[in-house]
């Protein structure tokens, strides 16, 4: 990587900025990666083993993923592909390989883009904002019906369509849907979940288990959600439709 051709300027944070997780066992690439994004208003936790990532997982959402392929231990690809079963976070793979086979595999782990090194940061600054625009929040239409796959929420009736086909939900179901669409794809966490009106007191655990009562009705495959998805350690989100 070449640290010269980058003009950097320093950046305050803002209180919505981007939280990267930087996966890198060479120390020196770390620490300026971290100066790069940082200077550019990305919040910045490093890592430097695929075993110190998955703590950091456990005790943050971020908004994107850069790993670095060639790690002693567990690869890159290999922590890629373990994060791709349980979460939908973006995912950058940086290597010094350039051969057509690891970038596919990489691709194939679930990353959503592949850098190769030598890069200038100034490529890898535009890779991040590309994958995190991707990855933005949906909004609800203008006219309130959130549409995610072939389903439609419709707010003020209270009415998840599949096409012209009324699906039946309860009324607590009703309510966690007005709330999660209604945050355009946003996290929403479980104590705000329990919180709604007659959500068994309150109770954490009764919104899981709502939570997997709609994903039966909403998912073809429950067990691994493509709309109304964990966030870990914090809650849960509904995917909407550009």
């Amino acid at each position: 990587m070449n640290g010269a051709s980058l003009e950097e300027r320093a950046a305050p944070l803002a209180d919505d900025a981007a939280h990267l997780l930087l996966v890198d066992d060479d120390r020196r690439i770390r620490e300026l990666l971290s100066r790069v994004l940082g200077k550019n208003g990305y919040r910045v936790t490093l890592a430097a083993t695929a075993a110190e990532a998955r703590a950091q997982l456990k005790s943050f959402a971020f908004d994107l993923l850069v790993l670095d392929v060639m790690m002693p231990g567990e690869t890159g690809i290999a922590l890629a592909a373990d994060v791709r079963r349980t979460s939908e976070v973006p995912i950058l793979m940086l290597t010094a390989l350039d051969e057509a086979d690891d970038r596919v595999r990489g691709l194939e782990a679930g990353a959503d883009d592949y850098l190769a090194k030598p890069y200038e940061p100034r490529e890898l600054l535009l890779r991040i904002a590309s994958i995190l625009r991707r990855a933005a929040p949906r909004q609800p239409k203008p006219d309130g019906v959130a549409r995610f796959g072939p389903f439609a929420f419709h707010p003020e009736r209270g009415e998840l369509r599949q096409g012209d086909e009324p699906i039946r939900i309860t009324d607590r179901e009703r309510d966690m849907l007005a709330i999660l669409s209604a945050a355009g794809g946003a996290t929403v966490s479980r104590e705000d979940l329990a919180g709604l009106a007659g959500a068994e007191g309150g109770n954490e655990r009764a919104v899981d288990v709502q939570v997997n009562r709609l994903r039966r009705k909403i998912e073809s495959d429950p067990a691994n959600p493509a709309f109304l998805q964990t966030v870990r350690g914090l809650g849960y989100r509904l995917l909407l439709d550009p």
